[in-house]
């Protein structure tokens, strides 16, 4: 699918940065999913400033949106219209030492990374993230967190841009921080962070890195086309066993499939939609609900225009359910 050309309606756009732009871009290629139409136009900034300029110059009615490695994110068949701003390594990617426990963190760096950097600076706290396949920034947004610890807990402020490019220094406290949440505004980009860690000798930050990671790679479907847990555990319970009891364990729709190994993880086989994803999410969702009560709220942002295989509804539109 084709959405019209924004570097040809507003060539200004192109003169003001020096990163790079393209139209149309596809994002199959950006999520782990592999599925999904394109971005009207993507941008990937040089630097902080270089975006800061872009925002400037965008008119305020394109809409902008920050995506990272693309772990737990379902791009719809029909596309994403505006800006997809897509923040490099080179320019996002810093890790320096911040003053005494303390590290600055570019939002383009992967999890992992952070906690391979903690490790060697022999600060605690931060093992959790060598088992979370995704960026800082996206860390920062949705209160990222595993084995007990979450992001809320280590970062100290971050810097963001604001949709007109001002630049804003945001504490912990200002984040509004909860269970796979942030309060901050959606509007907000954010480009790095300051952690704070524990200090604690290296050979046991290692060994419990190491532990995350054996338990990610026995328990999660890490070499299939996933995009990580699909719904966030409810209260008082875990996500998969409410899904394990309405028999949805290696459910398919389509070419996509609930991991046998671990049930709330979807998996793309291999010809997967963004429509058979996204289906086969709500079909267990209304499954779930219908056998338990309960309702499962997703986990993984799911973005963009539906395809010509048409819309889906939440709980596949039962009795009124929101999403």
């Amino acid at each position: 699918m084709i959405l019209p050309d924004l570097l040809h309606d507003l060539p200004e756009l192109a003169a003001n940065v020096r990163g790079k732009l393209r139209a149309n871009q596809p994002l199959s290629a950006v999520t782990w999913f592999r599925t999904g139409g394109p971005a009207q136009l993507m941008f990937q900034p040089a630097d902080e400033d270089d975006l800061a300029a872009f925002l400037k110059v965008l008119p305020a009615d394109i809409p902008v949106l920050p995506i990272g490695l693309g772990s737990n994110l379902l791009i719809r068949d029909g596309g994403l219209e505006g800006v997809v701003i897509r923040l490099s390594a080179k320019g996002f990617g810093g890790i320096d030492a911040a003053g005494l426990n303390r590290l600055r963190i570019g939002a383009a760096v992967p999890d992992k990374r952070l906690a391979e950097a903690a490790a060697k600076a022999s600060l605690g706290g931060f093992a959790f993230y060598a088992g979370i396949p995704g960026a800082i920034g996206g860390a920062l947004r949705m209160n990222a967190g595993a084995h007990g610890t979450e992001t809320r807990e280590r970062m100290v402020e971050l810097t963001a841009l604001d949709r007109s490019g001002n630049r804003h220094v945001l504490t912990n406290a200002d984040m509004g921080y909860a269970y796979r949440h942030s309060s901050a505004s959606k509007d907000l980009i954010f480009t790095q962070a300051v952690f704070e860690g524990i200090p604690l000798g290296e050979a046991a930050i290692r060994k419990e890195m190491a532990d995350v990671i054996t338990h990610r790679e026995t328990a999660q479907p890490i070499r299939e086309k996933t995009g990580g847990s699909t719904f966030k555990n409810p209260p008082g319970s875990s996500a998969w066993k409410v899904i394990d009891a309405a028999g949805c364990r290696g459910l398919t729709v389509g070419g996509a499939q609930m991991s046998e190994m671990h049930c709330n993880f979807m998996i793309n086989t291999g010809s997967a939609t963004g429509h058979d994803l996204e289906l086969l999410g709500e079909t267990v969702r209304a499954r779930v609900l219908a056998h338990s009560g309960t309702r499962l709220e997703w986990e993984i942002k799911r973005l963009g225009r539906f395809g010509p295989a048409g819309e889906i509804l939440p709980f596949l539109g039962q009795a009124g359910e929101a999403a």
